[in-house]
């Protein structure tokens, strides 16, 4: 064996060894265990969410942006996430997620463009889902491994980062963030300008 052989090899060794331990694919569940806020699925991902996200190439360079509006919905052990999709570059899309609470910290996920059935751990404050994702046929129609992480943060607000796959080489990466939507309050509040309700009823005397 020359000594380039040996060289490529360890090369090799480093480029796999950083992927496995030193890269996104590093991190489980078991890591976040301590951390807090508790990620609660029947609270976090329920009524109505507005989200931003990025999406990376595998250059690396953004190429694409979104913003959505979800609404999740819950009857008992199973709930549904809809996703409503606003993409920059003028296409929409939507997404019916299928939940179901497993034992434990277990959950899996479906959807119409999903490859049989997602696989989620709940770890302290983060959640972990795999699946296999049917790309629409506009986008290649390629069938993507996904890994998806989101980070429930102090404010309420959830940090999603996913990371796409094909053949175990990263083609895509998304960046979001997922936050409830505001209260839609009253421009009225009774009393405020001295108008009495309850004259409305009185009789005059």
């Amino acid at each position: 064996m020359t000594v380039v052989t040996i060289l490529l090899l360890a090369i090799l060794v480093l480029i796999i060894a950083h992927r496995r331990f030193l890269s996104f694919r590093a991190q489980a569940p078991t890591d976040y265990a301590a951390t807090g806020p508790a990620f609660i699925m029947k609270e976090n991902l329920n009524g109505e969410i507005l989200s931003e996200g990025l999406i990376y190439g595998p250059n690396g360079k953004m190429s694409n942006s979104f913003v959505a509006r979800m609404v999740g919905e819950w009857d008992g052990n199973t709930g549904t996430l809809v996703e409503y999709f606003t993409y920059s570059n003028g296409k929409k899309m939507t997404r019916k997620w299928y939940l179901t609470l497993g034992t434990g910290n277990t959950f899996t996920a479906t959807a119409d463009d999903i490859v049989g059935e997602g696989h989620g751990t709940i770890s302290g404050s983060t959640v972990k889902l795999t699946y296999r994702i049917i790309l629409p046929k506009d986008a290649g129609g390629h069938t993507l491994d996904v890994t998806d992480w989101m980070y429930l943060t102090e404010n309420g607000v959830v940090m999603n980062r996913s990371e796409m796959r094909k053949f175990g080489l990263k083609v895509a990466e998304l960046v979001a963030t997922m936050r409830p939507a505001p209260e839609v309050k009253s421009a009225h509040v009774s009393g405020s300008n001295g108008y009495d309700a309850t004259a409305e009823t009185r009789t005059l005397q």
